[in-house]
């Protein structure tokens, strides 16, 4: 194979990836680890009403979480690793919030599987990792608007045989402001103790 070959083909193979990678972004805008981007204006658009259910049945929405900021994480009771691990890192950074600092804090997770996810199995799920954890659930026509403005990329896998499955989905925890506008947000790789000092740093004593 000469050499003006092999460069016709290395060509074809770098159109094919470029092209392969503009389709995904183009097919998915919310990938599952895609970090919030800030807009024009120099804010980052994620966040807006909603109207939901807690673990104990009752009807809220984001003005119910106004004046106090959100430590936001969406994931489902399902989940075998990604979730228990963000809930428990979520919950020892909360523990090691300075007490005046931690009561300007609602930790809250949103259910991206409303299916299965009931205020009476979030209910013992939110438990068992803090008294402080709120759980949101709804309709699946309810949650999905939530996923969307919050930039959240989340997808039912393949069921096995038995009919359980798994949910892809991002991994991000976010800090939203009193006002609900986003503050900041942690990778799921980020440590409780790394956590707890920029939120403090943010909201304060």
């Amino acid at each position: 194979m000469n050499r003006r070959t092999l460069a016709l083909l290395a060509a074809k193979v770098v159109a094919v990836l470029v092209i392969g990678a503009a389709l995904w972004i183009w097919l998915s805008p919310f990938g599952r680890d895609q970090a919030p981007t800030a807009a024009a204006t120099g804010t980052v658009p994620i966040g807006g009403p909603f109207s939901l259910v807690d673990q104990d049945g009752r009807r809220v929405t984001e003005q119910d979480f106004r004046g106090r900021w959100m430590l936001l994480y969406f994931g489902y009771t399902y989940c075998p690793d990604a979730c228990p691990l963000g809930l428990t890192t979520m919950a020892e950074a909360m523990d090691l919030l300075p007490a005046g600092t931690a009561e300007k804090v609602v930790p809250v997770l949103i259910t991206v599987d409303p299916e299965r996810d009931t205020a009476a199995v979030l209910k013992d799920y939110v438990g068992a990792f803090s008294p402080r954890l709120v759980g949101l659930t709804g309709t699946p026509d309810e949650v999905q608007p939530v996923l969307k403005e919050w930039k959240v990329y989340a997808r039912k896998a393949e069921p096995a045989a038995d009919g359980s499955y798994l949910m892809d989905h991002s991994t991000f925890t976010y800090l939203m402001a009193p006002d609900g506008a986003y503050a900041a947000h942690f990778g799921h790789d980020t440590a409780p103790e790394a956590m707890a000092e920029k939120i403090e740093s943010i909201v304060g004593g």
